[in-house]
C-alpha cells in the first residue's frame, strides 16, 4: 500500500471493514504471533490503531480532524519486546498514512550526542533526517540528560528533538525507551519532553510459563525441539536464571538456546556414525544441565536482581540500525 495516498474511505465504511482493508489487522495479528503475552501492551497498540482509524472516518464525514500526537514512551526491562512493538507501530502508522515510509531508526545516546562543542547538533539532525517519514526509537533515553556534568552536550540534543517533535510531528514519531524508574526521573527533569509524550506504555516482565512458550516458539522456527527431559530441565533453568543478575527476559532465553545448541552440536560432532534427522533436531537434558546456572548458589526465595543499564561500552557497540518496511 502507498502510504502517501490516503486510505479509501467513504461515509458508508464500517470500522471493521477499514480495519481489515487497511492491512492494520494483519500487522496486529503478526504482532500477536511474534510476541507471547504482553496483553496490556498489545491492547494499547490496538487502542492507538482504533483512534487513527476513527480519525480517518471522521475525515470522510467532513468532521474536524487533526493528526493526534503519537510520540510514545516504552518502559520495561530488556528483552520485553519494546523494539519489536516499535517496528510494528511504524508499519501500522504507514498503513494508515500517518508516516510516509514506515521505517524504524533505532539509536542510543552515542548516536545523538557529540564529544565536543559543535558536534552534537549535526549528529542529532542527521539521525532525525534519516528517521523522517518513520519512527525514531531512542533506547535508554534517560542517558541524554546528565545534570551532574555541566559540560555534557545531551541537553542540546534534547532541545533539537523537542523542536522536531512539536513542529514536524506529522512526519516523525519519536519513541523513548528505557527502565521505568529512570524514565520517570528523566521526564521529571525535562517537562518539555514529558508534555510531548502522549502515550506511556509499560512492558511487564515475562512469567516463567511465558518464557517457556517463547523458547518453544524460537526452537520451532529453528527446527529444533526439546525431548521430555530437556523440557523439564530448561524449565528449571528458566526458574533459576530469571532470579539472577542481568536477566533480560526473551533476550536471555534466546542466548541460552544458542549456548544449548552449541553443546548439542559439540556432543554430536564426535559421532562416527551418520546422524538422523531426529538427532540433528532434538535437544537433550545433558545439553542444558551443563550450564553454569545449575552450579551457581541458589538466590533467596522470591529474589530477582534488577537488570542494570548497559555499560557505556556495550551501548557504544549498539550502533544505529535502520529497518526498512
Amino acid at each position: 500500500m502507498d502510504s502517501a495516498a490516503p486510505i479509501a474511505t467513504d461515509t458508508a465504511t464500517a470500522p471493521r471493514q477499514l480495519f481489515e482493508s487497511s492491512g492494520v489487522k494483519a500487522l496486529l495479528d503478526q504482532l500477536d504471533a511474534e510476541l507471547i503475552g504482553l496483553a496490556p501492551v498489545k491492547g494499547r497498540i490496538r487502542d492507538v490503531a482504533a483512534l487513527l482509524l476513527i480519525d480517518k472516518l471522521r475525515q470522510a464525514q467532513g468532521l474536524q480532524s487533526q493528526p493526534p500526537s503519537l510520540h510514545m514512551s516504552f518502559t520495561g526491562n530488556p528483552g520485553t519486546g519494546k523494539t519489536t512493538v516499535a517496528m510494528r507501530m511504524a508499519e501500522v502508522l504507514k498503513q494508515l498514512g500517518y508516516v510516509r515510509k514506515g521505517h524504524l531508526v533505532a539509536v542510543t545516546r552515542d548516536d545523538l550526542v557529540g564529544q565536543f562543542i559543535g558536534h552534537t547538533a549535526p549528529k542529532t539532525r542527521e539521525v532525525i533526517k534519516k528517521a523522517m517519514g518513520g519512527v525514531l526509537f531512542i533506547d535508554e533515553a534517560y542517558y541524554l540528560y546528565r545534570p551532574e556534568n555541566e559540560r555534557d552536550y545531551g541537553q542540546e540534543s534534547i532541545e533539537i528533538l523537542l523542536q522536531v517533535m512539536e513542529n514536524q510531528r506529522d512526519d516523525l514519531v519519536v519513541i523513548l525507551a528505557g527502565y521505568k524508574d529512570r524514565m520517570e526521573t528523566f521526564f521529571g527533569s525535562n517537562p518539555g519532553m514529558a508534555s510531548r509524550i502522549a502515550h506511556h506504555i509499560d512492558f511487564p516482565d515475562y512469567s516463567e510459563s511465558e518464557l517457556m512458550q517463547i523458547a518453544q516458539l524460537m526452537l520451532t522456527r529453528l527446527n529444533y525441539s526439546f525431548d521430555d527431559g530437556a523440557a523439564s530441565s530448561f524449565a528449571r533453568y528458566v526458574s533459576l536464571r530469571r532470579r539472577q543478575p542481568h536477566f533480560a527476559n526473551a533476550r536471555s532465553v534466546r542466548n541460552a538456546l544458542d549456548r544449548i545448541r552449541l553443546r548439542h552440536a559439540t556432543r554430536l560432532f564426535g559421532s562416527e556414525q551418520a546422524l538422523s534427522r531426529e538427532q540433528l533436531c532434538t535437544l537433550e537434558a545433558q545439553d542444558i544441565l551443563a550450564s553454569r546456572v545449575f552450579a551457581s548458589p541458589a538466590p533467596a526465595e522470591g529474589a530477582q536482581a534488577a537488570a542494570p543499564g548497559r555499560s557505556q561500552g556495550a551501548r557504544t557497540a549498539m550502533r544505529s540500525t535502520e529497518v526498512s518496511r
